[in-house]
């Protein structure tokens, strides 16, 4: 059984991209933005594809996690389309490093610091 539930899977010719709305169960709060497009790549086969994640929504009382995504084969496309903000979003959830990393930076540091004030 797959986490994953297709809830909708339209074809916009208009738009030239392909609208994905499924729901992910048991992620609600756990789930992140790139995660979700990594697990939709895999799924469906979408590598090399541009993956914009548009919604992801919690539904109250429940472990599910509903989402929206907009697959492009042009990345030009899909910044004409769509809106510079939604870019930026993605450009910095890349660029955060995880709260796993920083702490043990900190405790790497943290002995240096001590040992110079020790020999002083």
């Amino acid at each position: 059984m797959s986490m994953i539930e297709v809830t909708r899977d339209v074809k916009n010719p208009l738009l030239s991209r392909r609208e994905i709305t499924c729901t992910f169960k048991g992620l609600a709060g756990r789930l992140k933005r790139l995660e979700a497009v990594e697990m939709i790549s895999k799924q469906f086969n979408l590598e090399g594809k541009i993956i914009i994640p548009i919604n992801l929504k919690n539904e109250t009382g429940r472990p599910t996690l509903s989402g929206t995504f907009y697959v492009y084969e042009d990345e030009k496309l899909a910044k004409e389309h769509l809106k510079a903000a939604i870019f930026k979003r993605l450009e910095k959830a890349k660029s955060v490093p995880t709260k796993e990393a920083e702490p043990a930076q900190a405790a790497e540091v943290k002995p240096a610091e001590e040992k110079k004030e020790e020999t002083k």
